[in-house]
């Protein structure tokens, strides 16, 4: 099979079941972006980082080809494999992961600007890209219904690349550039 089919040179792709559909459909601009967010993991994921890091950011990206697999079936026609369906205990995982990393950050006082390190800067990045793909979902949401938890996962999901961007500044000894508002 070659890389290229040629099936899209007019702008439309098929979603699993057979259906072609605008390339600029909302389901398509919603997983394209959930894929985004999957590159810039594995570009965190090459940093120095901690094993256990690595391991839950890779966790992450299966999770998220999942989510991409659910957005591109379309259920009218054929029914979900469990390969598009996320584990039941998803949320409750990155919850926990959420918690072990706030527990080693000091009190948060103000608001932080991205930045501090450059995995801490890139954290964020991922951070403001979830809550991009958050947002399509949400639009997707109103057209086709997508399984409350994915949303939910999606929300946790921005709060966890929020904890390990502070984690990762202070563990390089960088430091959190509070929002100053103007005098």
């Amino acid at each position: 099979m070659k890389l290229y089919t040629k099936t899209g040179d007019k702008g439309q792709t098929g979603l699993i079941g057979g259906t072609r559909v605008s390339k600029n459909d909302i389901r398509i601009e919603a997983y394209g972006t959930v894929d985004e967010l999957n590159s810039f993991i594995g570009m965190l994921s090459t940093y120095p980082i901690r094993d256990e890091e690595v391991s839950f950011l890779r966790q992450i990206q299966h999770n998220l080809f999942t989510v991409g697999s659910y957005l591109a079936t379309d259920t009218t026609k054929v029914s979900l494999q469990d390969a598009s369906i996320l584990k039941s205990d998803t949320i409750e995982q990155i919850e926990k992961e959420i918690d072990r990393i706030d527990a080693m950050l000091p009190t948060l006082n103000s608001f932080i600007l991205p930045g501090g390190s450059q995995t801490g800067a890139l954290s964020h990045v991922c951070r403001t890209i979830t809550r991009r793909a958050e947002r399509r979902l949400f639009d997707v949401n109103e057209i086709y219904s997508i399984d409350n938890q994915i949303l939910i996962y999606f929300n946790r999901l921005s709060d966890y690349f929020f904890a390990l961007s502070r984690y990762f500044t202070l563990e390089n000894e960088g430091e959190e550039i509070s929002w100053k508002t103007h005098d």
